[in-house]
C-alpha cells in the first residue's frame, strides 16, 4: 500500500511548463475575474485623433501609451470595457520606452513609418520589456490588451523566424497578460489560430473578408469567445452578410482608425 501510494504522488507530479504548449484559458491568479467577451459584441476602434467616448458601444479599443488612467476610468463610467492597444512584435521609434531596446532585437521595417520587425527569438530580452508595457495598462485599468505584430514569422522580418518561434512567443505574451489580470486578443495570424485559440480570450482581424479568409476565425466563435473585425476597402454590403452568419463583430474604417466608424 504504501508503495502505491508512492507512486501515485509521482504520476501526479506536474512537469515544468514548455513554452511551446497551449495552456488552459483557465489558468492563473486572475482567470475567474478576467474579462472574456462574447461573440456579437459591438466595438469601437480608435488608434488616432482625439478620443471620442461618445460612440454608443460596449468595447472600446484605444492606444495604450496614448491614454491615462482617467480615460480608461471615464469609458468604463460609461459603461464601457477598454482594450489596450500595443504592439508587441515591432518597435516603434516614437514610444517612451524605444530606448530599452537594443540594436541586435531590431529587423527591418514592418512598412510603418518608424516601426521595425523584433527578434521575437529572444525572449530574454524582450519580456521584461512587454511585461513593462502591459503592467502599464493594468495599472491604467485597462480590461484587455490588443498585441499587435503578432505574425512576424510570416513577414521579412530580417531574422529568420519560425512558426515554432511565433507560437513561443505568442503564447509568452498571452501568459504575462493573463498574469496581470487582463484579457488577451490574438491580432490576426490566422494560420496559428487552431493552436492559440486556447491561450487567448478573443480575437482582433484585420481585412479577412477581403482576402476571403473570415471563416478561418470560426475556432474563436466556436469557442464562445468574441471576433473583433475590420474592413478598411470593401463596402459594408461586402461583408456584413458574411459576418453576421459567422458571428463576427464588424466595422468598416479608414486607415488612420480615428473616429469614423460604420459597423454591421
Amino acid at each position: 500500500m504504501i508503495l502505491l501510494v508512492l507512486l501515485s504522488g509521482c504520476a501526479s507530479g506536474r512537469p515544468e511548463s514548455d513554452p511551446g504548449q497551449p495552456h488552459a484559458d483557465s489558468s492563473g491568479p486572475h482567470a475567474g475575474s478576467r474579462w472574456r467577451p462574447e461573440p456579437g459584441l459591438d466595438w469601437q476602434w480608435q488608434l488616432s485623433g482625439r478620443l471620442d467616448p461618445t460612440v454608443d458601444v460596449p468595447v472600446y479599443d484605444i492606444d495604450g501609451f496614448d491614454h491615462d488612467a482617467a480615460a480608461v476610468a471615464d469609458l468604463h463610467d460609461r459603461g464601457r470595457k477598454v482594450i489596450c492597444y500595443l504592439s508587441t512584435g515591432a518597435w516603434e521609434d516614437f514610444r517612451p520606452d524605444a530606448g530599452k531596446f537594443p540594436a541586435s532585437v531590431l529587423g527591418r521595417g514592418n512598412g510603418w513609418e518608424g516601426e521595425r520587425w523584433l527578434d521575437i527569438r529572444a525572449v530574454d530580452v524582450l519580456e521584461p520589456l512587454m511585461e513593462a508595457r502591459i503592467a502599464m495598462c493594468a495599472k491604467k485599468g485597462y480590461d484587455a490588451v490588443e498585441p499587435d505584430n503578432m505574425d512576424g514569422y510570416r513577414n521579412r522580418t530580417g531574422f529568420p523566424l519560425t512558426a515554432d518561434d511565433q507560437l513561443r512567443y505568442n503564447r509568452l505574451i498571452a501568459r504575462v497578460a493573463h498574469r496581470h489580470g487582463l484579457a488577451v486578443g490574438l491580432k490576426n495570424d490566422l494560420d496559428q489560430i487552431p493552436q492559440l485559440v486556447a491561450d487567448f480570450d478573443f480575437a482582433v482581424n484585420e481585412q479577412c473578408a477581403q482576402y476571403g479568409e473570415c471563416a478561418e476565425l470560426s475556432p474563436f466563435i466556436e469557442a464562445d469567445k468574441a471576433v473583433f473585425h475590420v474592413e478598411y476597402e470593401l463596402p459594408v454590403a461586402r461583408f456584413c452578410a458574411d459576418s453576421r452568419r459567422l458571428g463576427l463583430s464588424s466595422l468598416l474604417k479608414k486607415y488612420e482608425l480615428g473616429v469614423w466608424r460604420k459597423a454591421c
